[in-house]
């Protein structure tokens, strides 16, 4: 009886210990990325105008501007790479379907091969090799996995990834704006809601990825805080020259 519960609690520690994240999905690039993106670029693009002592309306019209733009040519150039992606793969897919209609003997032969040169007894290799390969979508779906590295199941959308990259670049990009639509007049609200909002997805991110939240937030706060710094001395230097 104690044999029994041992082996129940160790099992179920296996389980606890065992789970995964997602590493798959469409939507965590694109958005960590995005939301990256447009707080440091919009951040260091209004930084750089107000590098030249210009006006409060142009900083805000800037700052708008960056916005939309970025969060567009985000969304269109995620679509445009996960679209040509997709239908790379599923242009392989098709060749890949074609010749298990073709030949199915031979592509049992080639599962079979493959489970042996992974150390699959020769007999049980052929066998499950056509067990698997008694139903041609399971079939597909199995040399997809050993051949193409690709779950034919599980491609990432286009849409999903433009969605994210536009949501994400503009709610990135709105945080050194707010400040000034919110009645600011000087740069340091923007900046320091901009860094502060760099550090939070740093340590955001870190929650997936499992690296220490504090050195995730530090690292995109030096990244952001480094990028607005030298496009506002550039915009200095750039205001000085031109005035």
């Amino acid at each position: 009886m104690a044999v029994i519960e041992t082996q129940a609690t160790l099992h179920e520690a296996h389980r606890d210990n065992h789970t995964h994240r997602d590493v798959n999905g469409g939507w965590l690039r694109p958005a960590v990325f995005g939301a990256m993106d447009g707080l440091v670029s919009n951040l260091a693009l209004m930084t750089g105008v107000a590098g030249g002592a210009v006006g409060h309306q142009t900083i805000v019209i800037t700052g708008l501007a960056g916005l939309a733009a970025g969060a567009f040519s985000m969304a269109a150039g995620e679509y445009t790479s996960v679209a040509s992606q997709r239908e790379l793969v599923e242009a392989e897919l098709d060749v890949e379907r074609a010749e298990l209609r073709r030949h199915p003997q031979d592509e049992e032969a080639e599962l079979a091969a493959l489970y042996e040169a992974r150390g699959v007894e020769p007999g049980l290799a052929r066998e499950v090799a056509r067990q698997l390969s008694a139903d041609p979508e399971r079939a597909l779906e199995i040399h997809a996995r050993e051949e193409l590295g690709i779950d034919p199941g599980d491609l990432p959308s286009p849409l999903v990834a433009a969605v994210s990259s536009f949501g994400s670049f503009a709610l990135g990009a709105l945080l050194p704006v707010l400040p000034f639509l919110l009645g600011a007049a000087a740069l340091w609200p923007a900046l320091l809601l901009a860094l502060a909002g760099l550090f939070g997805c740093g340590a955001v991110v870190a929650r997936v990825t499992a690296r220490s939240w504090w050195f995730s937030g530090l690292r995109q706060l030096a990244l952001g805080g480094a990028a607005a710094g030298v496009t506002y001395a550039l915009g200095t230097l750039f205001g000085t020259a031109v005035g």
